[in-house]
């Protein structure tokens, strides 16, 4: 797949000394744009005098909430935001294997507004990265502002996510620990609707009590959201594995609600994406962690764990996770980002063949500096050694 498109960072692009020798076929960054020079700073600027949203009734806002939807094409398949893990060469794999809108990873919204360095790393996209949410995490709404103007003329959403059960947003006062603050919840969401020319979506869990979900549900919708991602567990169901979503609760929620609903939790393969949206009628399911295994989960292919699933007719691919890492890595050598996050997908998608040759994982493991010298060869050692992980397809012949 190639990608001829201008990429866009908060920074002019650099390319690191790992990234490749420019070629007139591959060259990715040769009109760089940059979002805070003297001139996109201005247009941006006088472009916000024309946002009417503080004056809409809400018939309207959900009238709008629609029409911007369906702009996009109405998008059913997405790739949910993952810290550290839905970054832009992975979105643009899932988008070639047929993933149709994106979020980027949780952007922390007040380093975001402070650190130079940390917009240009943990934020890139180009041309074909759309549709796409932004998200953040926030606990002051001034603060959550400052940071979505600058990313606003680059996605079609700003998301705020009021979801992550994890400690560190414990910690840090956000996520799902918004859950018992309602009136900041209120003022974050409304912040946003009434300055922002993009919509404004929200990630929420849900409560153990559902009426409790249906209200808070609804108080985001008038406090001016525009679309709802739904996580079907509560914040202390953290095992995805362990713990199946409530498509039930979810499909409450979306009959409460005027504005799009979107559905997270139990997407494993394209099966349960059918089932899914037959299930709640939602206008769109979310993956993760499937996701991050099998980055064509969305084009029809499924892992050997899911076969039996299937019934009958599942038939060999002729894909497996090796050529979709060498794919990835190809595109991070076009679209540089941290090592870290490289090292995360890695070892995810192989994650089988590593447990059946551990010495590779542990030569892996070992370095503390990667390279893609190394990474390519380590993926040629794997099919030397004999592996064969391949991904499967329902034959609908």
């Amino acid at each position: 797949m190639a990608f001829s498109s201008v990429t866009q960072t908060l920074d002019p692009c650099q390319h690191t000394s790992e990234s490749p020798a420019d070629n007139p076929d591959d060259h990715i960054c040769s009109e760089t744009t940059n979002p805070f020079s003297p001139e996109s700073v201005a247009n941006h600027e006088s472009s916000l005098l024309d946002n009417p949203n503080g004056y809409m009734t809400t018939d309207a806002r959900i009238e709008r909430a629609w029409a911007h939807w369906k702009k996009l094409g109405e998008p059913k398949l997405i790739v949910a935001p993952m810290v550290d893990n839905s970054e832009l060469p992975f979105r643009l794999l899932c988008r070639k294997y047929g993933a149709e809108a994106a979020y980027t990873p949780m952007l922390h919204s007040r380093i975001f507004s402070e650190n130079e360095k940390y917009r240009s790393q943990e934020f890139t996209t180009c041309k074909e990265d759309r549709p796409l949410f932004v998200q953040f995490c926030a606990n002051d709404p001034d603060t959550l502002l400052e940071a979505a103007r600058k990313v606003e003329p680059y996605c079609d959403y700003v998301d705020i996510n009021l979801g992550c059960p994890q400690r560190i947003a414990k910690r840090g006062n956000y996520g799902a620990f918004l859950m018992e603050k309602l009136p900041l919840v209120k003022s974050l969401v409304e912040k946003l609707a009434l300055n922002l020319n993009v919509p404004v979506s929200c990630k929420i869990r849900l409560f153990p009590n559902l009426q409790d979900t249906l209200n808070y549900a609804k108080m985001l919708e008038n406090a001016g959201c525009a679309l709802l991602a739904v996580h079907g567990r509560t914040r202390d169901e953290k095992d995805g594995k362990k713990i199946r979503a409530n498509w039930d609760a979810i499909r409450a929620v979306k009959n409460a609600l005027r504005i799009p609903v979107l559905a997270n939790g139990n997407i494993r393969h394209m099966d349960d994406v059918t089932r899914c949206l037959e299930e709640t009628g939602v206008d769109g399911v979310l993956s993760a962690e499937t996701l991050l295994e099998n980055p064509a989960l969305f084009a029809g292919f499924r892992t050997f764990d899911w076969v039996s699933d299937g019934g009958d007719g599942i038939r060999d691919a002729k894909l497996d996770q090796a050529d979709l890492v060498v794919e990835y890595l190809k595109l991070c050598e076009k679209y540089p980002v941290p090592w870290r996050m490289i090292r995360a997908h890695v070892h995810k998608m192989l994650g089988e063949w590593f447990r059946v040759h551990p010495h590779v994982r542990a030569d892996f493991n070992a370095q503390s500096i990667l390279s893609f010298e190394f990474l390519y060869g380590m993926v040629d050692r794997l099919r030397e050694l004999g592996v064969s992980r391949p991904l499967y397809v329902k034959d609908t012949a």
